[in-house]
């Protein structure tokens, strides 16, 4: 075993100078270890610093590509998709305010007039794009108005939304396609969905009563009373409210 030494020492038995010897001969051994993994080291990457720099390249590249993307190619193509979904927003607009010529007004949104797009050209020509699917909420609430209650539910399954009220509206809508379509256990699902979304005053009442509605229709009253009872407890300043008495009392009749 090695002894401590001062600094300075100088060995002056025979042992002593030949553990020096070995502590020094160790110590070069160390170093020339060390010099040797760098040697190796620089030696691997002079070997391999061709595709280490284009790597580094093609990373570099990707990230600068994906940065022009969304400037120079995303963005014109977000503007131009708006601008041309606004005169298919108006005819959409004007058929559920209006009163009379709904059903073309409607069409006329889905396929476009007066030269502009209707919501199912910004589909196919700006799919990748907020507009685009935005178009797919409206198309299908342009077809379920129509009647057109397969291709209302096609759009609506493919339209995509975190937002407040659209998410739940849009999950609402299905249910109430497949309602017309006579599909109540599908119907009923697709209310559960929204009543269970993004939680707010005015859609969660909603679709909690049509849940209740269609649970009562298909002999479940207990699960019609749970949400009955929700909309009484936590939504009672809804307009929903109002009507859960008479559907509860429908739950308990034999």
């Amino acid at each position: 075993m090695a002894t401590y030494q001062k600094r300075g020492y100088k060995p002056k038995t025979k042992e002593e100078v030949e553990e020096q010897v070995h502590e020094e001969s160790a110590t070069a051994e160390v170093f020339d270890s060390l010099d040797e993994g760098a040697t190796r080291t620089e030696a691997w990457v002079e070997e391999n610093q061709k595709p280490i720099f284009i790597g580094i390249a093609v990373i570099v590249l990707a990230v600068l590509g994906y940065l022009a993307f969304e400037k120079f190619i995303q963005e014109p193509k977000e503007l131009e998709a708006s601008n041309e979904m606004y005169q298919a927003q108006n005819y959409f607009n004007e058929a559920i305010e209006g009163s009379v010529e709904k059903d073309s007004l409607f069409s006329l949104a889905l396929n476009g007039g007066e030269g502009k797009y209707g919501f199912l050209d910004i589909i196919d020509n700006y799919g990748s794009t907020k507009a685009g699917n935005l178009a797919h909420y409206y198309a299908g609430m342009a077809f379920l108005n129509t009647n057109k209650y397969q291709e209302a539910i096609d759009q609506l399954e493919d339209f995509s939304s975190d937002d407040m009220m659209l998410a739940p509206l849009a999950k609402g809508a299905i249910g109430d396609a497949f309602m017309q379509l006579e599909q109540p256990e599908d119907a009923l699902s697709y209310y559960e969905k929204a009543a269970e979304m993004k939680a707010n005053d005015f859609t969660t009442p909603r679709f909690l009563m049509k849940a209740a509605q269609t649970a009562i229709a298909l002999g479940e009253n207990d699960k019609a009373a749970s949400f009955l009872n929700t909309i009484e407890e936590d939504y009672s300043e809804s307009a929903e409210a109002a009507n859960v008495p008479l559907y509860l009392g429908m739950t308990k009749a034999d």
